[in-house]
C-alpha cells in the first residue's frame, strides 16, 4: 500500500511497479475486457494532454456524468493530473438538477457516458452558456449530432496522443505538481432543503480515509470490487476510486444496471458494499425461489437455516460453539450455505459493508449466519465516509462500529456527535456560512446525528439531532427521547412483523 498522497502519483506508481496487473474490467457485449495499470496510465496521459490542448487549467472544474466506466475513471484521473477538479453528478438526475452545480462551479468542460447525458448537458447549455466543451464516451445514437463543442472521447484521446508524442515529459511533470492539500474532487449534496452544497475534498482527505479503511480491514491489491453504484455518491467514489488507487485492487464495471446481479455472480467480489435495500432484494429473490423448490429441499433449507440462525454469527465471530453444532453447521455449509453464497454472488466476499439507513437485525443476522462477513459503517460525504467501522469478531446489529485510526469523537451537550478527522471536508464551495455551521473553530465537524458510545466502545446512532426531544418530569426528567430509534425498534420487532403479516393476510381475503 502506497504512502503517496495524490491520485495521479498513485496511478503512476501502480503503472511502474505492477504494469500488467489488472486495474479495471468492463463487461461489453457479455465479455469482460481488462485494462492493465500500464494501459490505464497511457489512457490517462492521452486524455490529460487532450484536455490541456482544449484549455482545461489548474483549478478548473470539470463535470463527469455516467455509470462506472473505465474511460470516465481515466477522465477524472486526467483532470486531477492537470490540477483540475472532477465534479461527478448523478446520471439519473434530470437536466434542471444539473444547472445549479454546473453554474455554481463555473464548469466549462464536461465528459459524459452516452447520448442520454449529452442531451442533458445540451439542454443545460441554455442556462449555463459557459459549458462550451462536451465529450462523450459511447457514440451510439450520436452520429448525426452537430452541436458546437460536442466531440467524441476518441477524438480527444487521438489529439492527446499526438501531443504526448511531441511532449513526452509533459504528463508526468504536470502530475508531479499536485500536493496532498490541493483540492482533488467536489461532491454535491442532494439539496433536499435548498440548493445542493458542493463538498470540497483534497487528495489528503480522500486518500487518508481510504488508507485508514483499507488498513482496518486488511485490504490488499488482490481484492475484486464490483462498481455498480453511482460514481457521484462519495461512498462509491471511495470504494471504487480512492481505495482502488490506494490498494491497487481490481475494479469491475457491470455492462448495465440490468446485468448487475449476473455480473456479481461472475466476478465474485471479495470486498462489497450495498445499502440495506440491496441486501433485502437479494434475500427476497432467494426466498421466492425456495417457495418453488420441492418439499425435501424446503425442509432441508428450513432445518439448516435454523442451525445457522442459532450458531452462525457466533461461528463467524470465532466464539466457542458446541461440537454437535459445529458438525451441524459444517453439514449446513456443504448443503445450503455455500451454494447460497454462490447463488448470491458472495462466495468470495471477505468483507461486506452496509450503511445509509437502518438495517433490520434479522436481515443483518441472516447474512452473517451463512458466513458472509457483513458489517456496518458510519460516515458521510463531509467526512470522506470512514468515521466508524465494525471490527471483525465484534459486530452488532444495533451499532456502527468504533472510531478508526485518526478519528476522534465526542458528544455535544445535546447529544450531537462531533467528529475530528483528517477526512473532513475543506469547505462547502462558495458557501462560508454553511461551512461555519458544520465546522467549529477548533476543527470539529457537526454531524447533525445524535448518538452515544455503548459499553463495548461502539457508536450507536439514535436519530437526527433536530428530532431528538427531552422528557419532562418524572424519574427520567431531562433524558433524551429519539422517536426514530423507537420507530426502528418497533419496525424490526417480531410483534410488528406478525401484525404486518396478519394485515397482509386480511388484505388478500378482502
Amino acid at each position: 500500500m502506497s504512502t503517496l498522497q495524490t491520485f495521479p502519483q498513485l496511478l503512476l506508481r501502480h503503472a511502474s511497479e505492477r504494469p500488467t496487473a489488472p486495474a479495471l474490467r468492463e463487461k461489453e457485449y457479455g465479455i469482460w475486457q481488462t485494462t492493465s495499470w500500464q494501459d490505464l496510465a497511457a489512457m490517462v496521459e492521452r486524455i490529460a494532454c487532450g484536455l490541456h490542448q482544449a484549455g482545461l487549467k489548474r483549478g478548473d472544474h470539470m463535470v463527469v456524468i455516467g455509470s462506472n466506466r473505465p474511460r470516465l475513471y481515466a477522465s477524472m484521473l486526467a483532470a486531477q493530473s492537470l490540477g483540475a477538479i472532477p465534479v461527478p453528478l448523478y446520471q439519473d438526475a434530470v437536466a434542471a438538477e444539473c444547472i445549479f452545480p454546473i453554474n455554481n462551479a463555473e464548469i466549462k468542460f464536461g465528459i459524459v457516458e452516452d447520448q442520454e447525458q449529452v442531451d442533458k448537458l445540451l439542454e443545460v447549455r441554455g442556462s449555463a452558456p459557459q459549458l462550451t466543451q462536451i465529450w462523450f464516451d459511447d457514440p451510439r445514437g450520436l452520429r448525426n449530432y452537430a452541436e458546437d463543442g460536442l466531440t467524441s472521447l476518441d477524438a480527444l484521446i487521438e489529439s492527446g496522443a499526438a501531443f504526448a508524442a511531441s511532449h513526452p515529459n509533459f504528463f508526468k511533470a504536470e502530475a508531479a505538481v499536485a500536493q496532498p492539500h490541493d483540492v482533488a474532487a467536489m461532491f454535491f449534496t442532494s439539496g433536499t432543503t435548498g440548493n445542493p452544497k458542493g463538498v470540497v475534498h483534497t487528495h489528503l482527505s480522500l486518500l487518508d480515509r481510504s488508507a485508514a479503511g483499507a488498513k482496518f480491514d486488511k485490504l490488499t491489491s488482490g481484492e475484486d470490487v464490483l462498481a455498480y453504484l453511482p460514481p457521484a455518491w462519495i461512498g462509491q467514489n471511495i470504494f471504487s476510486y480512492a481505495q482502488w488507487l490506494v490498494c491497487g485492487y481490481t475494479v469491475n464495471c457491470p455492462e448495465n444496471a440490468s446485468t448487475v446481479t449476473i455480473d456479481l455472480k461472475e466476478i465474485g467480489p471479495t470486498y462489497y458494499f450495498a445499502p440495506p435495500r440491496v441486501f433485502e432484494g437479494l434475500l427476497t429473490s432467494v426466498m421466492i425461489r425456495m417457495e418453488d423448490a420441492g418439499a425435501i429441499k424446503r425442509k432441508m433449507f428450513s432445518h439448516f437455516m435454523n442451525v445457522a440462525k442459532r450458531v452462525g454469527p457466533a461461528f463467524l465471530d470465532g466464539k466457542g460453539v458446541a461440537l454437535g453444532d459445529k458438525l451441524q453447521y459444517a453439514l449446513g455449509n456443504f448443503f445450503v450455505y455455500a451454494p447460497l453464497r454462490n447463488n448470491l454472488g458472495m462466495s468470495r466476499v471477505r468483507v461486506a459493508y452496509t450503511a445509509g439507513e437502518a438495517i433490520g437485525p434479522d436481515l443483518f443476522t441472516f447474512y452473517r449466519s451463512i458466513g458472509i462477513n457483513l458489517k456496518q459503517l458510519y460516515g458521510s460525504t463531509e467526512t470522506a465516509v470512514f468515521v466508524c467501522l465494525q471490527p471483525d469478531n465484534a459486530v452488532h446489529a444495533d451499532t456502527v462500529g468504533v472510531p478508526i485510526e485518526g478519528v476522534e469523537i465526542k458528544l455535544d451537550t445535546n447529544g450531537e456527535i462531533l467528529v475530528k478527522s483528517p477526512g473532513l471536508l475543506k469547505e462547502y464551495f462558495k458557501n462560508p456560512e454553511a461551512t461555519a455551521e458544520v465546522k467549529t473553530n477548533d476543527g470539529w465537524y457537526r454531524t447533525s446525528d445524535a448518538g452515544f458510545i455503548d459499553a463495548s466502545g461502539q457508536l450507536k446512532i439514535i436519530d437526527r439531532v433536530k428530532d431528538v426531544g427531552r422528557i419532562k418530569g418524572g424519574a427520567n426528567d431531562g433524558a433524551m427521547f429519539a422517536p426514530k430509534y423507537v420507530e426502528n425498534k418497533l419496525k424490526f420487532s417480531r410483534t410488528s412483523k406478525k401484525l404486518w403479516l396478519t394485515a397482509m393476510a386480511v388484505i388478500k381475503c378482502v
